[in-house]
């Protein structure tokens, strides 16, 4: 059952004792003082709804010690041992001083109660219902966004480390995995730990190597084919024959049927990086930094940092992209601005202190300037305050895209020489045979087929986007003004201590869990700097009570 708070307090009550001695204005402060307030038991009462057994840890503290526990990026056990043992911990949560605190087990079993629930995100819920009650953002149209690299939690592994995990997985969750491994498995023996003896620097015994793993991997494969399993077992052999096929390729001078294989030459667009955690990805920040792990995205409003959005996803895949993502933090908001998300309140505003009128002003860097963004937002009525990516020439120096005139009207594209071509239904100019003997040809193209010019969708809006930015100060300015705001946000979700932050659960649902907790503590504390408190039952900032 659920456990509640005491109204009256204990023998040795942390906060009457040594309440003093934690700083005004901090979070320990706000919590001992407003926990209750902000993490209502009501909301956590579906978690528990038997109504027998021992009565839980009080929703409101356990709750401030998960938002606690992301602030500060602690482990389970380090959790537990701040509670036992810091004072501004038994303050904050409400303990006595000698109070014994709680198995880290507890938090495991609490976070799992709550990703089974239908509210798993309540903690975050909570603290934007007392943003909005604020109304700090109440009339603020901008909005930035951006996104971070976070490291997962497990080293990434080898395609040989790879494959012998993979055909031990096997081994352990099919049934008769292990009679199948001795049946048709040669290359290595797989009831052992370690990786196999052999000379590594010797290129043709890795690939004598890989060649026998990846023939056990599909003999095995072979073997349970028709087999009816369960989900576990499936699972298992299906990352089995994803990870035979990412990493690896025909042999030099065969094609594959022989047998012979060697890891191959470039890395997979979506590889599996671990079969611990198989949603953990390779990515790219930059062209020069490769990262491993899981996209963080934010949103937040740069004149206050207050977090409006977020989400974690893969590191790679289209839909997991800056601007893809961006794209449905978009459509997210203009819910909540129309009132389809919320419940509008008796003097007109939605709940969310959003005032549902009004463009918004979008900030982000180049990585957000593709013209499907630029159409989404377009399409909602608001601005796109983000800066073009930069046009590359074919010939360095030459004609860009810029320099063709597109005629949608008329479906045609007119290159700097005075020629024409119609646009195709791929939304493709190709000029071709005009290109032979142009006096021009040398400052555009270096292709022997001439110049093609392929048109996005949204091309008008790229094109001015890039004209604004090249004839408006103004835009630029602000521009410089708000969009390295949101920065700051993204340096707060992946920091701690002047550390880089890595993650500490396996798998997009949980690490996603993590995020909207982190947010949530963070918009909490950034509310708390501005003086929150609760005054005759309605939450308000200092500045609004002066």
């Amino acid at each position: 059952m659920q456990g509640v708070e005491r109204v009256d307090r204990e023998l040795l009550d942390a906060e009457a004792l040594v309440g003093h001695l934690v700083p005004e204005g901090s979070m320990f402060a706000f919590l001992a003082a407003h926990r209750r307030d902000v993490f209502a038991d009501g909301e956590f009462e579906d978690l528990f709804p038997s109504g027998r057994g021992r009565p839980s840890i009080p929703a409101s503290v356990m709750a401030s010690i998960l938002v606690l526990q992301t602030l500060h990026d602690l482990s389970d056990r380090e959790t537990a041992e701040a509670a036992r043992c810091d004072l501004r911990w038994k303050v904050a949560t409400g303990m006595a001083l000698d109070h014994k605190g709680f198995d880290p087990s507890t938090l495991v079993y609490w976070r799992k109660r709550l990703a089974k629930s239908e509210r798993p995100q309540r903690i975050n819920e909570a603290v934007r219902r007392v943003v909005e009650e604020t109304g700090i953002v109440r009339g603020r149209g901008k909005r930035a966004v951006d996104s971070t690299i976070l490291a997962d939690a497990v080293a990434t592994q080898d395609t040989i480390t790879q494959l012998i995990a993979a055909i031990r997985r096997v081994r352990r969750v099919v049934p008769g995995g292990a009679e199948a491994i001795a049946a048709v498995c040669t290359g290595h023996d797989y009831s052992g730990p370690g990786k196999p003896s052999i000379d590594w620097d010797e290129p043709g015994a890795k690939d004598t190597l890989v060649s026998a793993l990846v023939n056990d991997a599909n003999a095995l494969v072979e073997a349970f084919a028709g087999v009816d399993l369960d989900e576990q077992a499936q699972a298992a052999l299906a990352l089995l024959a994803l990870v035979a096929g990412q990493d690896v390729e025909p042999a030099e001078g065969s094609d594959g049927t022989d047998g012979r294989w060697r890891i191959a030459r470039k890395v997979a667009p979506d590889r599996v990086i671990s079969t611990v955690d198989t949603e953990a990805r390779h990515t790219r920040k930059s062209p020069e930094a490769r990262r491993d792990g899981y996209r963080a995205h934010v949103v937040a409003e740069p004149e206050t940092g207050i977090i409006t959005d977020e989400a974690l996803t893969k590191a790679a895949g289209t839909e997991n992209s800056d601007p893809g993502v961006a794209e449905k933090f978009l459509a997210a908001d203009d819910k909540v601005a129309t009132g389809e998300a919320t419940t509008p309140t008796e003097d007109g505003d939605d709940e969310d202190g959003v005032d549902g009128a009004g463009a918004r002003e979008w900030y982000g860097d180049s990585a957000y300037g593709t013209g499907d963004l630029r159409g989404a937002i377009d399409d909602a009525g608001h601005e796109a305050v983000i800066k073009p990516k930069p046009l590359q020439a074919p010939v360095e120096g030459g004609f860009t895209v810029d320099d063709f005139t597109v005629d949608e009207e008329a479906g045609t594209v007119g290159c700097p020489a005075g020629h024409t071509r119609p646009i195709s239904r791929t939304r493709v100019a190709s000029f071709g045979a005009l290109c032979r003997g142009c006096p021009l040809r040398e400052r555009c193209t270096t292709s022997k087929t001439g110049r093609k010019i392929v048109l996005h969708q949204r091309d008008d809006l790229l094109r001015r986007a890039r004209r604004d930015w090249a004839a408006q100060p103004e835009l630029r300015e602000k521009y410089r003004t708000f969009r390295p705001n949101v920065e700051r946000v993204i340096s707060q979700i992946a920091s701690r201590g002047g550390r880089r932050i890595k993650l500490r659960y396996r798998g997009t649902e949980k690490n996603n869990a993590w995020l909207t907790r982190r947010t949530a503590g963070l918009n909490l504390r950034n509310l708390v700097g501005r003086g929150l408190t609760r005054t005759a039952g309605v939450w308000v900032l200092a500045a609004q009570t002066a």
